[in-house]
């Protein structure tokens, strides 16, 4: 039988298989949202075609694990981020550093892309460059553009600029901050500071949306078992991994398709499978010559999967435009050979594309954290003396 074990830190090494496993999860959900919104832009609807050819039902099939990918995304976050935190709880500035690092981690990309964004939407005249409007309805304002960078997409104002894979941004903004919150209510040095956490954690309650509250269980649930090994052996290794891949395939055959509080037993299911899974895994990783190469692979494209996510809609957009206006297509054709060439030559522009981007930007996250934390510690040093 499998022996659970409760960690004291979460095991956050790179040489153990479950490190290798989350990067290649990281990199690939990025990946299929990505080919998923491309072929949802740039093909009708599946439905839409008739007697559609095998290559465009394998196209759509495996396109449609989007959401489930966005899942992955919220368990993998709590893992990492929630397990990170944990561990240097007993640190001094856990929570300065912290903040830090998430407000980086997202500014960082975001406010460079939101300049692409604005350059998409002048190019396709989707933006009034004679005006700048302040409205909280309106996708270009300047409500929109500060809105999104503080989470308040979907609650307040729409995601900016018609980037609607940033309603998701929305949802790990507050789970970054209700997470501390959490975790002040149980280890606050004092009663104060522990009903102040309660206080914000309720209006937090009142202010974002049912979804985004039901899907935080997830969140935790990546949290949580970041901290719980499980030594098994190769049969319950394996079950567990097809249990995920077939909840997997279940869900995108016969589930709900959209991230909504029906469908989230079936999202709950799929990522108690994975964190199992996970669990199982963390022992350490002996690389050979393919291993290395996968382990390799998987970091490469999880180092700017974030980068990826929040970019590829403005450059579909953009190309998009150059495709109607150079070719005369506003679609690409299912029953077209020479149109899959076009649709991976497009997928590639977006893939080489944000790795571009993320090396001025994503890449340099690290360098901005330390620059931060020495600009904000140093002037409250100053204050102190």
């Amino acid at each position: 039988m499998p022996k659970i074990t409760i960690l004291e830190k979460t095991n956050l090494q790179e040489d153990c298989w479950h490190s290798m496993l989350i990067s290649l999860l990281r990199g690939l959900a990025a990946l299929v949202v990505a080919a998923a919104h491309l072929r949802a832009q740039m093909y009708p609807g599946f439905g839409t075609v008739t007697k559609p050819p095998l290559l465009f039902q394998g196209l759509a099939f495996g396109a449609g694990f989007a959401y489930l990918a966005v899942i992955v995304f919220f368990v993998l976050s709590g893992w990492l981020v929630g397990g990170s935190f944990l561990n240097k709880l007993d640190a001094d500035r856990a929570f300065q550093n912290y903040t830090i690092d998430r407000v980086s981690r997202l500014w960082v990309v975001l406010v460079p892309t939101f300049l692409i964004v604005l350059l998409a939407g002048a190019v396709v005249g989707a933006l009034d460059t004679a005006r700048v409007s302040f409205s909280t309805s309106e996708p270009y304002s300047m409500s929109a553009f500060f809105g999104n960078m503080i989470g308040l997409q979907t609650l307040i104002v729409p995601p900016f600029g018609g980037n609607f894979p940033l309603w998701s941004l929305a949802n790990e903004t507050w789970y970054y901050v209700l997470f501390p919150l959490l975790v002040l209510v149980f280890r606050g040095r004092t009663i104060a500071t522990r009903a102040a956490a309660v206080l914000a954690i309720g209006a937090i309650f009142q202010l974002v949306h049912g979804s985004i509250l039901i899907y935080f269980s997830i969140w935790l649930l990546g949290a949580a078992f970041s901290r719980v090994k499980i030594e098994a052996g190769p049969l319950w290794r394996w079950s567990l991994l097809f249990l995920f891949v077939g909840s997997a395939v279940v869900i995108r055959l016969k589930g709900k398709t959209d991230i909504t509080p029906e469908g989230f037993p079936q999202y709950l299911v799929f990522s108690l499978l994975l964190v199992l899974f996970l669990s199982s895994m963390q022992f350490k990783l002996r690389l050979g010559p393919k291993l290395d190469w996968l382990d390799r692979t998987g970091r490469f494209f999880a180092n700017f999967s974030f980068t990826l996510y929040v970019l590829h809609v403005p450059l579909i957009l953009l190309m998009g435009h150059l495709l109607a206006s150079m070719l005369g297509l506003g679609q690409l054709s299912p029953y077209r050979l020479s149109h899959y060439l076009m649709y991976g030559g497009m997928y590639l522009v977006l893939v080489v594309g944000a790795y571009l981007f993320y090396l001025p930007f994503e890449s340099n996250t690290p360098r901005v954290r330390q620059w931060l934390k020495m600009q904000l510690f140093a002037r409250v040093r100053a204050v102190r003396t």
